[in-house]
């Protein structure tokens, strides 16, 4: 099976695309390479994580909101199925350019949408997020209301959502929205806090702990992202929005320190008040995603030591 992967370079996407060639599928890998963060790391997500994997994947360099571009795609390398991951994302940096933000999220998502319902895509899951329940009290469900986002970003992800509702009730695209919570692993983006952690800790500088540390998060290993991600598409949904989050309600203080362990140092901690657009805390209810028999299974020591021993070899420290 063909299934295309949009931010197909991307940290889970690249996941999403091993595990889908292990058993037996072809991904068609579709990414800009823009400069969020150094596309090198996702050129080498391409030839080093799935450099034993040549010829069983395809590439195609573009943008999502190129309409011509993406309406090629879907019609030479014909996909069966989409896993919809690429988006400019991460609260703080909407805060800066919500206009892109809009523009990529919402438009070059409905872009895909619309495509999908040309090419009679049979399932498409796409990347939602656990910032969109805002400051509501956890843990979140997927009943809660969500009328009320409190950041750029997170209110792109609402929209998405609508869209895709939309598109399945029109239209009877099957879609199922994850809403991630926290997704941390090697070859993890840069921006994202483990790596942001690690790299200080390493070059002995301080880490800037938000809100003074009194913070909390269902942080969720990639591998167990991944599992959750094939397991949706294999279900074939009509319609439907699920959480996807660790089992384990995990105190930043606590995932900084797991971090010391792993690196033996010490973090220089510069203790800050919260951020705009940030919460104190992310909890997933995730029993809708374990009716279909998912289930995440890996801890903070053993996920954060995973990604220190990328991180020590990919950058020779």
């Amino acid at each position: 099976m063909k299934v295309l992967i949009t931010g197909g370079a991307g940290f889970i996407g690249s996941a999403c695309a091993k595990a889908l060639m292990e058993r037996g599928d072809t991904p068609v890998l579709l990414d800009n390479f823009n400069d969020y963060y150094d596309p090198q790391l996702k050129r080498d997500r391409i030839g080093r994580f799935l450099g034993g994997y040549e010829g069983r994947f395809i590439l195609r360099e573009g943008d999502i909101r190129d309409t011509e571009f993406t309406e090629k795609v879907f019609a030479e390398d014909r996909p069966e199925k989409v896993i919809h991951l690429a988006a400019m994302a991460g609260v703080r940096n909407s805060l800066k350019d919500p206009l892109l933000y809009a523009d990529v999220n919402v438009l070059g998502t409905t872009n895909l949408l619309n495509l999908s319902v040309k090419y009679g895509i049979r399932n498409f899951v796409y990347a939602s997020s656990s910032s969109i329940y805002g400051k509501n009290t956890p843990p979140f469900s997927e009943t809660d209301n969500v009328d009320t986002p409190i950041s750029p970003y997170a209110a792109t992800k609402k929209a998405t959502e609508l869209m895709a509702h939309t598109f399945s009730h029109i239209y009877r695209l099957p879609t199922t929205g994850l809403r991630f919570f926290t997704v941390y692993g090697p070859w993890g983006r840069p921006d994202m806090a483990l790596f942001n952690f690690t790299k200080n800790i390493f070059a002995g500088e301080e880490i800037e702990v938000y809100n003074f540390g009194n913070m909390s998060r269902n942080f969720t290993y990639v591998d167990d992202i991944v599992s959750g991600t094939l397991t949706v598409l294999d279900a074939d949904l009509p319609c439907d929005v699920m959480n996807i989050g660790g089992d384990r309600e995990e105190t930043l203080l606590a995932f900084i320190e797991t971090i010391e362990t792993c690196t033996g140092k010490v973090a220089k901690k510069k203790l800050m008040p919260m951020q705009p657009g940030d919460v104190v805390s992310t909890v997933a209810n995730i029993d809708k995603l374990r009716g279909l028999g998912w289930q995440p299974t890996t801890r903070i020591d053993v996920g954060i030591r995973n990604f220190v021993e990328w991180y020590r070899e990919y950058y020779g420290v």
